[in-house]
This record gives structure tokens, sequence and C-alpha cells, in this order.
């Protein structure tokens, strides 16, 4: 069982995701935006992270700036689970996937709780 961090400000969302991988065996922890998240990851310990990149305050992005700040974090894998498109990051790919670690990109909908619960189990075991 792995300890998850989702990151989704859309409630509806969120309880639907957190009930899907806590039904996979997850133990799940919800957070809406950044700070919260930073303040919840420092409590769970998380195994692995589920982020919207699009927030209310700070964006996914800076969340992943700040999160990766920490040493104990560097090497924590993150799943970007969003509604931007790829195209909108595609440039800046590089850096999420290099410098800030980012294992794997969804957008949401293309992304049935199926493959997003396959992804995680398959994170969960390589870590």
């Amino acid at each position: 069982m792995s300890q998850i961090l989702l990151i989704e400000p859309d409630r509806l969302l969120a309880e639907t995701y957190k009930k899907a991988l806590s039904t996979a065996g997850h133990k799940v922890s919800v957070a809406s935006g950044s700070q919260e998240a930073i303040n919840l990851a420092d409590k769970i310990s998380p195994d692995l992270i589920i982020l919207e990149i699009q927030l209310v305050g700070h964006s996914g992005i800076e969340f992943l700036y700040e999160f990766r700040s920490y040493p104990e974090w560097q090497n924590i894998p993150v799943i970007i689970h969003t509604s931007v498109p790829y195209a909108e990051l595609a440039n800046g790919w590089p850096i999420l996937s290099g410098y800030l670690n980012t294992m794997e990109y969804r957008y949401k909908p293309n992304t049935t709780l199926e493959s997003l619960i396959s992804s995680v189990n398959d994170l969960a075991l390589s870590a």
C-alpha cells in the first residue's frame, strides 16, 4: 500500500480519485492547493504525488519547484494529471521531467480511472 498525496482543486474529482485509489489499496490524502499540499506532505511523507497543475494561488509547477527544493522529497514520483493539453506543456517538459523529476503526464479527458490506477501501481512498485 502506497501513501499518495493527491493535489486536486475540484472536490468532486478529488473524491472520485480518492475512492478509486483507496479501493485499489492505496492510502490517499487530498490537498486542493500548493501550500496545503506542502504542509500535508510534511505530515504524511507521501510515496507518490498526483498533481493537477491548474491550482488556485500558486500553480502546480510552482508547487513542484518548492517541493523539489527539499532534499527528502527529491525522488518521490510525481504524476501530472491535468486538464492542460500536452501541447501547452511540451516546451517545458524537459524541465518537468528532468529537473523537477516528473515521471508521467496524463491528460484528464483521455485518462480512465483504470489507467490512472495502473500508472500509480507501476510507479509504487518501482519506488
